[in-house]
């Protein structure tokens, strides 16, 4: 459906959007748009970094050698 658009439906588009919502609120628009993607990478990374913290502390959890685990 969206294959035979071609580039002068797009602008037709485009320019019918800008006269129904005018410039500055598609550019208050974008804008958020761009915030939330920002917040959307920035959780992407934060999620990250968590699950390597996690794995890190689970590898360093138990640092005891085998034969002090056993006499204790």
């Amino acid at each position: 459906m969206l294959n035979n658009i071609g580039l002068p439906g797009l602008l037709l588009i485009a320019v019918v959007v800008l006269v129904l919502f005018g410039r500055g609120k598609i550019s208050g628009l974008m804008g958020e748009v761009g915030k939330g993607i920002t917040a959307f990478k920035r959780g992407v990374s934060d999620g990250q970094k968590e699950l390597d913290d996690d794995e890190k502390a689970e590898s360093a959890r138990d640092v005891t050698p085998e034969e002090k685990k056993d006499n204790a």
